[in-house]
C-alpha cells in the first residue's frame, strides 16, 4: 500500500508542477484552435520535464559530492528531496527558445549548495 501511495503521490506532484507551468498569464488561456491548445499542452510538458531534469541533475551531483566527502546522513536527506519541487522556479517569466543558450555551471551550483545546511536546502535557479 505504501509503494502504491508513493507512486500516486509522485504522479500527482508531476501534474501539480505541470499545472503550475501551464498557469501563464494568470490562468487566462487564449486559444483560437484545438491545434494551439495541443501546442500549449506539449510546451507545458516540455518545460515541466526540463525542470525535472534540472532538479535531478543538481540532486545527483549534490549526492555524489556528499558521497565523496563521506556525508552519509546528508545523502539520506537528499534522497528524500522531491525532484518535482518548484519553489526556486520563476513561472511568470517569458520562455524564449530561439536565443543562444548559456551553459549552466552545475559544479559551481553544487559547490554553493554544499554550503547550505540540508534542512533549509532549496535548489537555486
Amino acid at each position: 500500500r505504501q509503494n502504491v501511495h508513493q507512486a500516486l503521490n509522485r504522479g500527482e506532484n508531476y501534474h501539480q508542477l505541470k499545472r503550475a507551468v501551464a498557469f501563464a498569464n494568470f490562468g487566462k488561456l487564449r486559444f483560437k484552435s484545438e491545434y494551439e491548445q495541443n501546442i500549449w499542452n506539449e510546451a507545458a510538458r516540455l518545460i515541466t520535464n526540463c525542470i525535472l531534469y534540472y532538479n535531478l541533475t543538481l540532486l545527483s551531483e549534490l549526492s555524489k559530492e556528499k558521497e565523496r566527502n563521506n556525508q552519509l546522513e546528508e545523502i539520506e536527506i537528499i534522497k528524500q528531496i522531491s525532484p518535482t519541487a518548484w519553489q526556486h522556479i520563476n513561472f511568470m517569466g517569458r520562455y524564449e527558445f530561439n536565443k543562444p543558450t548559456e551553459k549552466i555551471n552545475v559544479p559551481e551550483i553544487v559547490k554553493e549548495l554544499c554550503l547550505i545546511p540540508l534542512p533549509k536546502l532549496q535548489i537555486p535557479y
